[in-house]
């Protein structure tokens, strides 16, 4: 009796489990044939009648039949309950969505413990499931897009992300003037404002069929939804058919769509901060798999991840851009070649815009100044540090300064502005610290001056073949008011000298360090040539710095284009500087305005030499591209530019140099001062030609 009514109220529990449980149930014999169901499974549209007695793969159409059967017998067999196990489920010859099952089994039994089948309780997890794997792939987009500062690439790694796990096409496209590095433009985004198609992706093997290829630039037409998106920024999620009416619009997409099959469609604005910076267009192919304003939602957050990264890229471009073209503004295109130094150069920048930067520029007495220097950091900091370095130098060389005193000089430049950079907010650039290295080539004394601020010494291959790294002192770098001293040394140079300046970057580039002595070990031949077997010889790993290599071959200044003459510590000896400067100069063919001229600059220059300097007195002409009077005295005093009265008798002599040359100044040495000036030979007009009669 008591069997009985056991068996009587577990047939009552039973039926109210499959009438009024919540969830699918299911009871399956030992074939994992239907013998009883409740009718709410979601993913069958027949009735429960129609099931009994089929077998399971023959009502639902399994996303992996194999492994659903053998997690059944393997609790038939064990007894072991299954608990959860994720199944996808379609209806069995029915075209629609495929849902998300967590399946749990257990073992029925009777009293005597034969098996009679299991029990399996069906719960339908697909809106959960579409919640977790929607936030994986946001996950997966905020880890692996924006890796890089490359427009373009950022949107190639979107699309890598978001087929196939999102969508079976992607297309992401740019406003062209933002993969430049430019501002993007305002919403609502111009009908002719040009896209670039920066990436596309389809999942699958096939071959894939698109309306434009990547990189084209076009406006988007008018009116589909693509426009209308980037007109009013808001999301559009888009049923395509056969009787899409836009798709008339656009042809070259309409076929696309259509051999794709692609039936449903996401359109979402790449915007940030009001300003449009592209669109991204989402696709599926797949018939059961339609997009939902779920898909939108997430499609938003993509986008906006997407934007964000797609503008510090875009921000990164136009740094980048600005301190390349800065740096190009500062580096000399090609060094000019003069008659006493013949120069070539090799600059490869950084991936990250560096600091490096060289230059030449003439001296008086027909010397050539060399620079070689570089600063920390990057971008348009680093560049227009450069620059303020660059005008410093220049200003400073132009008051004939000895390469020590300039680089002290030029570093108290730097700790100016190092305090000043002090001042600013923190987060701002880096501190200044950089190093140079200056040097003054004198072809007529046959010598070179080097000083170094905190920089590697020069190579210098002499014309045997004989290569060298001469030991110089190094001061402290700039910015900095530590170290030792600034010295400067005075190495002799010989005709066919060539002395090889760089960036610290080079040797840390190159696969040898004594690379720079191996290729002037052949000195002789053309600069540019070394410079390229430099080049051929460096890395192709990434550099931190500039690479910078600055060779300058010597000449030795031509004989019969330099005169100087010893004069008396007499006022008679004016007469004489005239008249050999006279004698001179028609030698040379110079023209008679720029002769006269001259012998008005000797005459003032002497004249004060003699009244107001300590002999010996030293008069040269120098003709090169300047013509060049130079007057050198034993006293260590500067003259001093004065602007007489009308009734002083004296005074005038340097504001007459003044109006009458091009340039004019004082160069100090050990013995004395040498006061200069120099003119542009006039161009002498061609002889016109005698017609015959």
């Amino acid at each position: 009796m008591a069997h009985n009514e056991a068996a009587v109220e577990g047939a009552a529990v039973l039926e109210a489990l499959f009438h009024q449980s919540p969830r699918d149930l299911m009871i399956l014999d030992t074939k994992l044939r239907i013998l009883r169901i409740n009718g709410g499974t979601t993913a069958v549209h027949a009735p429960p009648e129609q099931m009994v007695g089929r077998h399971l793969t023959d009502v639902f159409d399994l996303s992996a039949p194999g492994e659903v059967e053998a997690m059944l017998h393997d609790v038939l067999e064990s007894g072991t309950p299954a608990r959860g196990h994720l199944v996808g489920v379609r209806p069995k010859g029915v075209p629609g969505p495929e849902y998300q099952f967590s399946v749990s089994a257990s073992r029925l039994e009777d009293a005597q413990g034969r098996i009679l089948g299991v029990l399996t309780e069906v719960l339908d997890v697909t809106e959960n499931e579409k919640v977790r794997a929607r936030l994986r792939v946001l996950g997966s987009v905020r880890v692996r897009v924006g890796q890089t500062l490359d427009v373009v690439v950022t949107c190639e790694e979107l699309v890598q992300t978001m087929v196939p796990d999102f969508a079976d096409i992607a297309v992401v496209e740019v406003v062209d003037a933002v993969v430049r590095g430019e501002e993007p433009p305002p919403s609502p985004l111009a009908s002719e404002v040009p896209l670039r198609r920066a990436a596309f992706g389809r999942s699958g093997g096939e071959e894939q069929v698109q309306a434009h290829p990547v990189g084209d630039v076009r406006a988007l037409p008018f009116p589909t939804p693509y426009a209308q998106t980037l007109a009013d920024l808001q999301p559009r999620l888009v049923a395509l058919g056969p009787e899409t009416p836009w798709l008339a619009a656009v042809p070259p997409r309409a076929a696309a769509i259509r051999a794709s099959g692609a039936h449903s469609l996401i359109t979402t604005p790449l915007t940030l901060r009001g300003t449009v910076l592209g669109l991204m267009s989402l696709y599926r192919t797949d018939p059961g798999d339609v997009y939902d304003e779920g898909d939108v939602t997430l499609a938003v957050a993509v986008a906006a991840h997407t934007a964000l990264c797609i503008d510090n890229a875009r921000r990164y471009t136009r740094e980048h851009t600005i301190a390349l073209t800065i740096q190009r503004h500062l580096l000399i295109p090609q060094p000019a070649t003069r008659t006493t130094m013949e120069t070539a150069h090799l600059h490869v920048p950084s991936e990250t815009g560096g600091g490096g930067g060289f230059d030449t520029f003439a001296l008086s007495g027909a010397r050539t100044a060399l620079v070689v220097g570089e600063v920390a950091g990057q971008g348009i900091h680093a560049a227009t540090t450069l620059g303020q370095i660059r005008t410093a130098t220049h200003s400073l060389a132009a008051l004939d300064l000895e390469p020590d005193e300039l680089l002290a000089r030029l570093n108290d430049t730097a700790v100016n502005l190092v305090q000043e950079r002090a001042a600013l907010p923190p987060g701002d650039p880096m501190p200044l610290a950089g190093s140079c290295a200056y040097a003054v080539y004198d072809p007529l004394a046959e010598t070179c001056t080097i000083a170094l601020a905190g920089h590697p010494p020069p190579v210098i291959a002499h014309p045997d073949g004989s290569t060298e790294v001469p030991l110089l002192p190094s001061g402290r770098p700039l910015g900095s008011t530590e170290g030792p001293p600034f010295a400067a040394t005075t190495v002799p140079v010989t005709d066919g000298t060539v002395l090889a300046f760089y960036t610290p970057s080079l040797l840390n580039s190159s696969r040898s360090p004594d690379v720079l002595q191996r290729v002037l070990a052949h000195a002789d031949r053309p600069l540019q040539e070394l410079c390229d077997d430099v080049l051929y010889r460096l890395r192709d790993d990434t550099r931190h710095g500039d690479v910078i290599l600055l060779l300058a071959r010597t000449r030795r200044f031509p004989a019969d284009q330099v005169a100087s003459w010893h004069l008396d510590h007499h006022p008679q000896a004016v007469a004489a500087a005239r008249t050999h400067a006279q004698h001179q100069l028609t030698h040379w063919g110079v023209d008679e305005e720029t002769a006269y001229t001259t012998e008005m600059i000797v005459s003032e220059l002497v004249t004060n030499a003699i009244r107001y300097g300590t002999p010996p007195v030293r008069l040269r002409l120098i003709k090169d591209c300047t013509l060049t009077c130079e007057v050198h005295d034993n006293n260590a005093l500067a003259p001093r530019l004065r602007h007489a009265k009308t009734i002083d008798e004296g005074g005038r002599g340097l504001f007459i140099i003044a109006q009458l040359a091009q340039n004019w100044g004082v160069r100090y040495s050990h013995d004395g001062k040498t006061v200069w000036a120099e003119q542009l030979p006039r161009a002498t007009p061609p002889r016109p030609q005698q017609r015959s009669p």
